[in-house]
């Protein structure tokens, strides 16, 4: 599978990567074993880029995304993890929230400072299993611009500057905030989420504006949480039921992409990984089918009429 830099390091990451979340029970449990078989899965497929979380299961997800992993050649994959939450053991701690189930008795504490950054690394170390994670990405920092930009940052670059991580980035659900990162700051990358698809283009901008520094984009929550995947009454927008109106324009996509014989999924996935600022494209996984079908449906070839099609559904 193709590989692209991210940004001006010597990281790379394939055109797909695999989004770990659900292997912290996000939207329902999965157990060890189901899990394993996703990341065996991806790694079939060609997949050597997984991004984690302490924020997804309380570090449910590292946990096993560290144990799917170990054994395998560590110069032949990329891991990306986040910083900006600390977890602290708490028996009395609810085993479900925040969308996940199942989940370890642990807190979740909000901490951009540069000490909590690197606590909050060699923890995620510790439950990875590895000795060093190439990209780490500071965490959901909505409302903590000036400890974010402040200290955590700060606190990354240094990493990077001492070989201890290869790229430093943000990962967000919003595009303001990344772009004030990219444009005060020297990242490497940005991942975006649910913010640049076929339903919501608002991060277009914060894309551009990337291609032009240099900044590599890690596109994520391309199918917006469900509804781009399987549009049906029900079907989640940000994790969230969708309303009648977005609902209404998911099926007209798909009614369109139908017509050139294109699965409205494949067209979500290129539409994403087509803007130039985009090295990979990061999508999560219940189960190994998913994963394969991702890796399929990311190297369908789209008619180009089709692309001005879903363009007047978009306006």
């Amino acid at each position: 599978m193709k590989r692209s830099v991210v940004g001006r390091t010597n990281v790379s990451v394939t055109e797909v990567g695999l989004g770990a979340a659900p292997l912290g029970n996000l939207g329902g449990a999965l157990d060890g074993a189901t899990a394993a078989a996703v990341v065996d899965a991806a790694w079939a497929a060609g997949v050597r880029y997984f991004d984690t979380a302490p924020h997804y299961g309380v570090g449910l997800s590292e946990t096993r995304l560290g144990d799917a992993l170990r054994g395998r050649p560590r110069g032949e994959y990329t891991v990306s993890t986040k910083v900006g939450r600390l977890l602290v053991d708490d028996p009395e701690a609810p085993t479900a929230g925040e969308g996940f189930v199942g989940t370890p008795a642990r807190r979740r504490v909000l901490d951009y400072s540069r000490d909590g950054v690197r606590r909050s690394l060699a923890a995620s170390l510790d439950r990875l299993g590895l000795d060093r994670v190439d990209i780490v990405l500071i965490h959901d920092p909505d409302a903590h611009w000036a400890q974010a930009v402040g200290e955590a940052y700060p606190a990354l670059a240094e990493l990077r500057d001492q070989g201890v991580v290869g790229a430093i980035g943000v990962g967000m659900n919003q595009s303001a905030m990344p772009a004030r990162f990219v444009a005060e700051t020297d990242l490497d990358c940005v991942m975006l989420a649910g913010r640049y698809t076929l339903l919501d283009r608002s991060g277009a901008d914060l894309l551009d504006l990337c291609a032009r520094r240099g900044v590599s984009v890690l596109g994520a929550g391309v199918y917006n949480s469900g509804l781009l995947a399987d549009p049906r009454p029900g079907a989640t927008y940000d994790y969230a039921p969708a309303d009648q109106a977005l609902l209404a324009r998911a099926l007209r996509l798909r009614e369109v992409c139908a017509a050139h014989g294109v699965p409205l999924r494949a067209a979500a996935l290129r539409f994403v990984a087509a803007h130039p600022a985009v090295a990979t494209i990061v999508v999560g996984a219940r189960d190994a089918a998913q994963i394969a079908d991702t890796v399929a449906l990311a190297a369908s070839e789209i008619p180009a009429r089709l692309w001005a099609e879903l363009d007047a559904v978009q306006a």
